[in-house]
């Protein structure tokens, strides 16, 4: 089994262990990233490190996400798995204290673990052996802090389990004025009338690396009309194609929502066009 990093030392991972006191376990108190690496090589490594930096400060969780440290334990937990597709998982909860009290402690240490583990390969770029997605719509009812990537994610594992029971792969959240938000582990873009379109960041979502880097993407080597704005199911539901943006799926068509076909139900031409823009952007840092 590959060694995982965890306080400043690789360890087997049936023998890391946390104290049951560590806030992380008793409140989901922490930040985490997932940054997906292919032939080693890390996928917007700064991005990700910066989002994670973000989300420390803003719960006030005192660490240091420090570039060269973290490049250096990716690669070592990288050969660690020997495989060519890799994610990173990287978690800092705010550490345990000598008693369970809601309200931030002082003077704990931040308990740091990372873990490497296989993750599908880069899609390839063929409109008819790329993974076609079916998802499902939920009205979102998760908190209202969805921008900071908390390690509390039951409300979005309960999202995403409801996708599981229909038999899908995901599931697509809209707010109570019936706009599209994101994914319950996605976020989402569609095509319509020649513009993409994804919804703008703000607390509703989390802004993913994957989405920074397909819009970046897109400007650069596209002639592709792309806004961020808000639309509705109904508008979700005409799209031409629908897409969904992770660090593991990078851009996943989706060709049917709740049983209803999107276009003509097969992976759209302007997919193509992006996960080939996307392919030349994602190693940039």
């Amino acid at each position: 089994m590959p060694k995982v990093y965890l306080n400043g030392h690789y360890v087997e991972a049936n023998e890391a262990a946390i104290s049951p006191m560590d806030r992380g376990f008793l409140f989901g108190d922490g930040i985490y990233e997932v940054i997906p690496t292919f032939s080693g090589k890390p996928v917007a490594l700064k991005d990700h490190i910066e989002r994670l930096q973000n989300g420390l400060d803003a719960v006030g969780i005192n660490y240091h996400a420090d570039y060269e440290k973290m490049a250096e334990i990716i690669t070592y937990l990288i050969k660690e798995l020997d495989s060519d597709a890799v994610g990173i998982y990287w978690h800092v909860s705010r550490g345990a204290d000598i008693k369970r009290f809601h309200a931030y402690p002082s003077n704990i240490e931040p308990t740091v673990f990372a873990y490497a583990f296989a993750i599908p390969p880069s899609q390839k770029l063929n409109r008819e052996s790329a993974k076609k997605f079916r998802v499902t719509l939920a009205k979102d009812l998760r908190w209202q802090r969805c921008h900071i990537k908390s390690t509390s994610l039951l409300g979005n594992v309960m999202h995403f389990q409801q996708g599981q029971d229909a038999g899908v792969d995901e599931t697509i959240l809209y707010n109570d004025e019936n706009l599209v938000t994101e994914a319950s582990a996605c976020n989402v873009f569609i095509v319509k009338d020649g513009i993409v379109k994804t919804p703008p960041l703000d607390n509703q979502l989390l802004p993913g690396i994957t989405r920074k880097l397909v819009l970046d993407a897109l400007e650069k080597h596209t002639n592709l009309k792309v806004k961020e704005t808000f639309f509705s199911v109904d508008e979700l539901l005409k799209a031409q194609e629908v897409w969904i943006t992770s660090s593991s799926k990078e851009i996943g068509a989706v060709v049917e929502v709740d049983g209803q076909p999107i276009g003509n139900g097969q992976v759209g031409e302007v997919w193509l066009s992006a996960q080939t823009a996307y392919n030349h952007e994602k190693f940039r840092d």
